[in-house]
């Protein structure tokens, strides 16, 4: 593994930036990105550039055996450029420009950003596309954060027209994809169909899920623009750009291709503040040490950004000290950082780069912690990358290998977009249904990839799908021959409901996934919070299977054709009926989960299914707060709690010391 850091040159005197460069590589930083907002200090004027600074600073760095990154500066279109071109700036879906003063102020379909962005970074990639001081590019900067994926400006409006030509081709055929008839809104010509915002009520739904398309596939298509350029003109470099992880107005499997790899921004205690409430059911978060976030939240994030390529990937942005943009902010104490270090590694990161160098002394992170503090002094971060800097040996030796895993958790955002279009219930989103079942693998310590339903299946021993909610006859047809083949599926609630332009299938419940699962949904129901059905074993084929816990939220009544009925609701509005069942197929089985199951139900079954299918479980009885991941042979243990905890491994009981980490 190798160990970087985010440095910002333009903000401090030229005098520090020797000193800085020394400094970095004395404590084993290998890695420097730079100039990924500094597109006002490259072009002050129209035409304009200045490269003496950059040419300096990339030289200066270089010359302490440095490598960098250079990002490209299209997150922030400086002034200027705003002033002389306004229609680049984006407008939010009250209809409201949004102005420069901040990041991330421009629509991806303006055709003079388009323009603009071309020219910079061509002029940026022929001057450093061959430099062997440069060794790859990020492209922009956290597309879409600050709620900048979707735009409702005019250039959006004729682009999202165009595109849905590309799509339906005639207008009759999309008023009927899109039931327009409802509401007397049939279009008649291309030019009526507005942009899915400042509708009286909600819009139709339809055309809000090919909006959300569209404004991903704008995303996406700006990407490439870039992209091509750099392939072009830097052909020996790689190019990446940095996710955010569980973020999800973008179709992240898109985006990530053409990439080298996949990179996000970890900010663990930020993120589990700011993201832990849109993951955990209500009344089921835990609590681990203050100051190291969420383990389960940031685990999801990294296996998420695993399988969008399913390769390793960097952190481009690790947290060092406190973050500034949350409620609290709170302080870190040493090791936590190392911590995250390592539990990165563990599910695939290869290089991990420091956010950021030193403390900022002006605009919007000032409270943002650095290696060094704001007089320039070693803060808390410093210590903790010389500690990994005495494990890099170990570290080197954990990351030679990729991780493995034999579960997969099946993650795809337009089935996300159409539930979160209609939920039906307070609560249910689409991600938080499938951190249940992440959060029930990482308890067992059964290692998981979170990957796209395009996904290669033939690796895996269990595919788990806890909503496939769009019908797709060639997912169908996948799963049933990985299942013949001897794979466990299990496909979970609220399946086969949608078309793929989001209108109910008029065929019976599941849909197309009604023979892998040989079993038909007859009635469902969402249930309010104080309404539960008992669950029993309904089967000789289910012993030791007893969740003890009642179903709730979300209940389907199953009848089975040809599956085996394996639990059933004992109370409730389908006492009696099927809850779970299990199809044959070949050497494997398809499981229909009936309900929308807690951590610990998910666990209960994942258990017994582990045991029943011999399913390779890292440790067989992990300890609360203690987590353990796996590359190539070697297993990983971190604890992330402020008490001792011990783990038997392989029949060896092995200690690990508060918030600390150790390889087995």
């Amino acid at each position: 593994m190798q160990l970087g850091v985010c440095y910002y040159p333009e903000h401090w005197n030229p005098n520090r930036w020797a000193i800085d460069a020394q400094q970095m590589r004395s404590i084993g930083l290998e890695i420097v990105r730079i100039a990924e907002f500094s597109w006002q200090k490259i072009e002050p004027v129209e035409g304009n550039y200045q490269w003496d600074w950059l040419d300096t600073a990339i030289e200066t760095l270089s010359a302490a055996g440095l490598k960098l990154i250079l990002g490209t500066p299209t997150a922030t279109p400086p002034p200027w450029l705003c002033q002389q071109y306004p229609e680049i700036l984006p407008v939010d879906a009250l209809g409201h420009t949004r102005h420069y003063g901040s990041r991330r102020h421009y629509c991806p379909n303006s055709p003079a950003y388009h323009q603009h962005s071309q020219r910079i970074v061509q002029a940026l990639a022929e001057r450093y596309g061959h430099d062997s001081r440069v060794i790859g590019w990020q492209i922009d900067n956290e597309f879409g954060d600050h709620d900048t994926a979707r735009c409702y400006c005019q250039h959006c409006t004729h682009a999202y027209q165009a595109w849905l030509k590309t799509r339906y081709g005639t207008l009759e055929t999309l008023n009927e994809a899109w039931g327009a008839v409802f509401w007397s809104q049939s279009y008649t010509d291309w030019a009526q169909i507005r942009l899915p915002n400042l509708t009286v009520v909600n819009p139709n739904p339809s055309a809000v899920l090919d909006y959300y398309r569209f404004a991903s596939d704008s995303v996406v298509n700006y990407q490439k623009l870039q992209l091509d350029l750099l392939r072009q003109l830097a052909p020996s470099h790689f190019v990446t750009t940095n996710l955010l992880g569980s973020y999800h107005d973008l179709d992240y499997h898109k985006l990530a291709q053409g990439l080298d790899f996949v990179s996000w921004d970890s900010y663990p205690t930020g993120y589990t503040e700011t993201h832990g409430h849109r993951l955990y059911p209500p009344g089921e978060r835990p609590q681990f040490a203050f100051d190291v976030g969420d383990p389960y939240v940031i685990g999801f994030c990294h296996a998420l950004t695993y399988g969008l390529l399913r390769r390793p990937f960097w952190i481009m942005e690790q947290q060092i000290g406190n973050v500034n943009w949350t409620d609290y902010n709170t302080g870190v104490r040493p090791g936590t950082p190392r911590l995250w270090s390592w539990h990165a590694a563990g599910h695939g990161a290869d290089v991990v780069v420091f956010f950021r160098w030193r403390a900022c002394l002006f605009a919007q992170e000032q409270y943002h912690s650095g290696v060094l503090n704001h007089a320039a002094e070693p803060a808390l971060g410093w210590d903790e990358i010389l500690s990994l800097q005495a494990e890099q040996a170990e570290l080197k030796q954990f990351t030679a290998q990729p991780p493995t895993a034999k579960v997969a958790l099946l993650l795809d955002y337009e089935n996300l977009w159409a539930i979160q279009l209609q939920p039906h219930r307070k609560e249910f989103t689409y991600l938080r249904h499938l951190f249940v079942w992440y959060c029930a693998l990482q308890a067992l310590a059964i290692p998981v990839e979170i990957v796209a339903h395009r996904a290669d299946f033939s690796q895996f021993q269990c595919v788990i799908a806890p909503t496939l909610h769009i019908n797709d006859d060639g997912l169908a047809e996948r799963l049933q021959a990985f299942a013949a083949q001897g794979g466990q599926v299990v496909v979970g609630i609220r399946s086969g409901f949608k078309t793929e332009s989001n209108r109910v299938t008029d065929a019976p419940l599941p849909g197309v996934y009604r023979t892998l699962l040989g079993s038909k949904v007859q009635a469902w129901s969402s249930l309010p919070p104080q309404v539960q059905c008992a669950l029993e074993s309904a089967s000789p084929a289910a012993a030791g299977l007893h969740i003890a816990e009642p179903a709730g939220q979300w209940v389907e009544s199953l009848h089975s054709e040809t599956s085996q009925v394996l639990l059933t609701y004992a109370s409730g509005l389908y006492s009696g009926k099927a809850a779970l069942t299990c199809q044959a197929h070949g050497s494997g089985n398809a499981y229909t989960f009936g309900w929308y199951p807690s951590v610990g139900q998910a666990r209960t079954f994942l258990a017994w299914l582990a045991e029943r299918h011999a399913m390779p479980r890292l440790v067989e009885a992990l300890p609360y707060g203690v987590f353990a991941t796996q590359r190539g042979a070697q297993t990983l243990l971190l604890n992330f709690l402020d008490t001792p905890q011990d783990v038997e491994v392989g029949g060896r009981r092995h200690s690990l010391a508060a918030r600390d980490v150790k390889v087995v």
